[in-house]
């Protein structure tokens, strides 16, 4: 039999699993709709901080409204476990693709990376920093629509005392920038310079830096370049590569400040590549359904064909036999 929260959530089956919490497609009886319910794991849900700054976090999220956000329902506190409840988004995430396929093509990693700044500008402009951008909080639909998720439970770690929450906050080390690294406060730009290690990954296949302790990642992050994405993915452009780099500046004043003006920056970068296409990179253009029938008929009734080749012969022989007549009667008169 299914377990279900609060009287109302029942939990169908497991999608996901990280050092912090499960995830669970459900049902929401009392609405009777799919939903996703996130479950905090005890060790976490047993801090009294930690549940008060949930709630605080969890309440900021709901207030996010954005296509490319997953939208937060409800959140709450069942047999001793916090559980937040949010919209159910059918696909992967942007980590499971990357490790299936590798580097994914510039135009489509443009087109899911501006979606991503998309949404998290949209949580900047509200106010809100979400502290753990990684391509695993990153949902990709069917149709190649991204939503961001988990806003706000990064945030509510902070709560927790360093070492009981050192599982939870070093599980995604390598995407931290380095003020987080060195135990600063995040801002806007620290989710920035997240967002440059996911466009980095997406386009290349790899992070830019990797090491099994977690100590001497972020020590990496704070003192060490990047390697150049071009060498790694040549299809990268030197401006491309130029946004990358800057955007994975040690200090957050040289970053973008925002997701919203790194998204408008790769969107115009897009554009210009466009304009920059050749002839033969242009895809034919959509075919006009009433040409078609055009063409059918005269395909299904070759005759006509030749009636209106007959028929443009016959106006050319006219038009050429009234020219010396027209021309005649000029020199007459004159």
């Amino acid at each position: 039999m299914s377990e279900i929260l609060n009287d109302r959530y029942r939990l169908d089956k497991e999608v996901g699993e990280g050092g912090m919490a499960i995830v669970y497609q459900a049902t929401d009886l009392m609405l009777e709709r799919t939903i996703a319910v996130k479950i905090l794991r005890k060790d976490f849900s047993s801090s009294t901080a930690f549940q008060e700054r949930f709630k605080e976090e969890a309440r900021a999220a709901a207030n996010l409204t954005h296509p490319n956000i997953v939208t937060v329902h409800d959140f709450g506190f069942d047999k001793d476990r916090l559980f937040i409840v949010m919209e159910y988004v059918p696909g992967t995430d942007l980590k499971q693709i990357i490790k299936n396929t590798g580097a994914l093509p510039v135009p489509l990693a443009s087109r899911l990376f501006v979606q991503a700044c998309a949404g998290i500008g949209y949580a900047h402009r509200a106010g809100l920093v979400h502290c753990d951008i990684k391509p695993h909080n990153m949902l990709i639909t069917p149709d190649n629509r991204l939503k961001v998720t988990d806003f706000g439970i990064a945030r509510a770690l902070a709560s927790v005392k360093h070492d009981e929450r050192s599982q939870a906050i070093w599980g995604s080390p390598a995407y931290f920038s380095p003020e987080q690294a060195a135990g600063r406060a995040p801002s806007p730009a620290s989710d920035v310079y997240s967002l440059g290690i996911v466009l980095f990954e997406i386009l290349t296949g790899q992070l830019p830096f990797t090491n099994p302790s977690p100590q001497e990642l972020a020590l990496l992050h704070r003192t060490v370049d990047p390697p150049s994405p071009r060498y790694l993915n040549p299809e990268i452009s030197p401006a491309l590569e130029e946004i990358i780099l800057k955007v994975l500046s040690k200090e957050a004043s040289s970053r973008y400040r925002t997701a919203d003006q790194l998204g408008r920056i790769v969107i115009s970068f897009t554009e210009t590549q466009e304009n920059n296409f050749t002839p033969e990179s242009i895809p034919a253009p959509p075919e006009d359904p009433a040409l078609n029938t055009i063409l059918e008929l005269e395909n299904k009734h070759p005759a006509r064909q030749w009636l209106t080749i007959l028929l443009g012969l016959l106006a050319l022989i006219t038009v050429g036999g009234l020219i010396p007549f027209w021309l005649w009667v000029y020199f007459k008169l004159n």
